[in-house]
């Protein structure tokens, strides 16, 4: 626990989207250093200390505003981030988890992932896979099961978010346009 040992969950809001990045913890500490710093501290429950958001990756979060719930046990705390939120590389922590996933290998590369294997390609073999993915998928719409179309879906799914990896795109952006055109 911290040393005042009054935790209270943060909901971390981009001021500009309202898109919910994370949740973290707080206490009269992190607050503190949250309001003189104009960027987000937290309080680590698993390391036991307190951490400056992006201290190690950069992916700082200027402070907007900090707001009590009414019973005064949670806050809204809206930033404007810089870079991504989420330690695995996506914007949110609350993405997609095939989003998060996927995220995860673009920026870690592991030996023997087939994603790794797909990013290493390129751009165009990527779209290429696309492509193909998108044609099984309509084929068996037309003559499948519906298990077979989903399975289809699924793999055009999966390999249109790596290609908006390899883009160095977040699907949050795919969100945000989808979105926009509902309005």
């Amino acid at each position: 626990m911290p040393p005042d040992g009054d935790l209270r969950a943060a909901v971390v809001q981009d001021a500009e989207s309202g898109r919910v990045l994370m949740v973290a913890w707080m206490d009269g500490e992190a607050e503190r250093r949250t309001r003189e710093s104009g960027e987000a501290w937290f309080w680590s429950r698993s390391r036991q200390e307190y951490w400056h958001k992006g201290a190690t990756s950069g992916n700082t979060m200027a402070v907007e505003e900090i707001r009590d719930d009414c019973d005064g046990d949670a806050l809204v705390v809206r930033v404007r981030p810089n870079g991504p939120a989420c330690h695995t590389g996506s914007l949110s922590c609350f993405a997609p988890a095939l989003w998060r996933t996927i995220a995860d290998r673009a920026q870690n590369r592991p030996e023997g992932s087939y994603t790794t294997k797909l990013l290493d390609e390129g751009v165009p073999a990527v779209a290429r896979k696309v492509g193909e993915e998108a044609v099984e998928t309509m084929v068996a719409a037309f003559a499948e099961s519906d298990e077979r179309v989903i399975s289809e879906a699924a793999d055009l799914v999966y390999h249109l978010y790596v290609l908006l990896a390899a883009r160095g795109l977040d699907v949050a952006a795919v969100e945000d346009e989808l979105a926009r055109r509902a309005r």
